[in-house]
């Protein structure tokens, strides 16, 4: 296939055991891990686990990534998509909530084939916001729950940290059409997401006006409780944020403050992290669990 997915479009031949596009991936699913998760938002871990599968290889390249070793280092299994399917029902059978998929864009193609026949949970599109708004329609009614990043309006640090200058516009027209899809979100009666948008965005350290810049987007282009908005701040250094003098660093105490008081006083519908959040106890092990 000459490969179209995601904002690239960089026409990558890919097989289905190789390939030599940004992602760097075969069309086959590649998957390092799949297993429960209690660390997401609430209403996606609940209390018995958000069915979780990470996928390999990225589009984006950011260079904090805290998921480096299977995002860049493309460390994972390839799988067909009749297994990916079996590791959906084998999670929903642990007791899942819902099925997240973690990093799933550039591997759309085959997860909708994985989804063709509805699952019995939520399906939960967990994505750094650099979708395609094509290749997202081609997800319609088959994906109930969109978690894509917001990660900068800034296109010179989309373009520095994540080598994606035009990332802002292709990232907030993805959201748009994930919002146009789901239409305002739902809880159930245990608080668990039925449907819907929940938006997130990590504070990167010194980068206080980007949190508020993004809040304020958010706040502005939505009618209240039409989205969801975590404000996460578990920043920690990885991948080459060594290289990156200014984010080498976590996000001070007093940053994390100014952002999640901009958070209360826009009076957005969603969540803050506990600073505890901020270290490398809570990446996942990528070990073929589950795969």
């Amino acid at each position: 296939m000459k490969c179209s997915i995601c904002p690239r479009k960089c026409g990558a031949e890919r097989t289905e055991t190789s390939g030599d596009g940004v992602c760097a991936m075969p069309s086959l699913p590649v998957v390092a891990r799949a297993a429960l998760h209690m660390w997401e938002e609430p209403p996606i871990s609940g209390t018995r686990g958000s069915g979780t599968v990470f996928f390999s290889g990225c589009s984006l390249k950011c260079v904090f990534c805290q998921n480096d070793s299977i995002s860049h280092g493309n460390f994972g299994k390839t799988i067909s998509v009749e297994r990916l399917r079996e590791i959906f029902f084998e999670l929903i059978a642990q007791g899942a909530h819902n099925i997240n998929l973690v990093n799933p864009t550039h591997f759309s193609h085959a997860i909708a084939k994985a989804l063709a026949e509805p699952l019995p949970v939520p399906v939960v599109w967990n994505t750094g916001g650099y979708d395609e708004v094509n290749t997202l329609r081609s997800l319609e009614g088959k994906v109930q729950i969109y978690m894509p990043d917001l990660k900068y309006l800034d296109s010179a640090a989309a373009a520095r940290y994540s080598g994606a200058p035009d990332y802002p516009e292709k990232a907030t027209a993805a959201i748009k059409e994930m919002v146009r899809q789901t239409g305002p979100y739902e809880l159930d009666g245990e608080g668990l997401l039925k449907k819907g948008v929940l938006i997130r965005h990590l504070i990167l350290p010194g980068r206080v006006q980007e949190a508020k810049a993004v809040m304020d987007y958010v706040s502005e282009q939505f009618p209240p409780h039409t989205v969801l908005f975590s404000l996460m701040s578990q920043y920690v250094p990885c991948g080459r944020a060594p290289e990156y003098p200014e984010i080498n660093r976590r996000a001070r105490n007093s940053e994390i403050r100014a952002a999640e008081e901009y958070f209360s006083a826009l009076d957005l519908d969603g969540f803050t992290q506990e600073l505890l959040s901020a270290t490398e106890g809570f990446i996942p092990d990528f070990d073929l669990t589950g795969v």
